[in-house]
């Protein structure tokens, strides 16, 4: 996976490409590519979202 500050419009093929946390879509070269840092067990982890869709349906489930 491609680190989540990494220009992801460059260089990213679908192999290494982040999933989105809703539709588990590869998100590639997405103008609203969307990524939520957060921290569990002292460790920052990141959800990525393909779209506000999705992030909003994340945030009201």
């Amino acid at each position: 996976m491609v680190k989540p500050t990494s220009d992801l419009g460059e260089d990213v093929d679908e192999s290494n490409a982040p999933e989105c946390t809703v539709c588990e879509t590869r998100i590639i070269r997405s103008p609203t590519h969307r990524v939520v840092p957060r921290i569990e067990d002292g460790v920052v982890k990141h959800r990525h979202f393909c779209s506000e869709k999705c992030h909003t349906e994340f945030e009201t489930a």
